[in-house]
């Protein structure tokens, strides 16, 4: 049983780290094999196909995710103190995976929303799923700020999406440029887009 468990950990870790470089389709599934060392009859044991592994390195890789949001925009800081905070996150996260492999990879998500939305329907189902769940974790915040005055829009779901779209959109221009200062500018323009009344808020406690 450990030997089985680890495999399929394996295909996962593999197929993860190939498709935040190389994206999706140009893997296929012996090469993910391969870099998990497991034999490929052991994929098509967990798996039915590579878009079922698809979905499930989607899955853990929201799952991750989720933790560090919830962790950072439900702690104790002011609102829009957490969303600078979720900002900050993603730049450094962008950094470190920069100077692991010499290139800023960019959102998994907004890089298969690119590659696959057209293609696969079970992908861009799941894909939605997990905007939209980003989107209301970040309402949840500027519905917060708006209650204690201190931003100035009056619908705080369509906020949320733009604020989520100017995150996925300037970790895209990272990745195009290979530099995460693309990502320096995501708290002005949050402040700009939310009308904070307060635009001097610390990043840290």
């Amino acid at each position: 049983m450990g030997r089985t468990s680890n495999a399929r950990e394996k295909i996962l870790d593999a197929a993860h780290s190939l498709m935040e470089v190389r994206g999706y389709s140009a893997l296929g599934v012996a090469e993910i094999c391969k870099t998990a060392e497991v034999p490929k009859g052991s994929f098509y044991y967990f798996f039915d196909s590579k878009e079922a592994l698809a979905l499930a390195v989607i899955d853990e890789q929201w799952a991750t995710q989720r933790r560090d949001w919830t962790r950072i925009l439900k702690n104790d800081a002011e609102p829009l103190q957490r969303l600078r905070q979720l900002f900050e996150a993603t730049e450094a996260d962008q950094l470190a995976g920069q100077q692991s492999c010499g290139t800023v990879s960019g959102c998994m998500f907004g890089n298969l929303t690119l590659e696959m939305s057209n293609h696969t329907e079970a992908v861009r189902t799941r894909l939605q799923e997990i905007f939209e769940a980003q989107v209301e974790m970040v309402d949840s915040v500027i519905t917060e700020a708006l209650e204690r005055g201190q931003v100035t829009v009056t619908d705080t779901r369509d906020a949320a999406r733009s604020v989520v779209a100017q995150l996925e959109g300037q970790v895209l221009f990272a990745k195009l440029y290979n530099n995460t200062t693309q990502l320096s500018a995501l708290w002005t323009n949050c402040l700009a887009l939310l009308g904070a009344r307060a635009p001097q808020v610390p990043s840290h406690t």
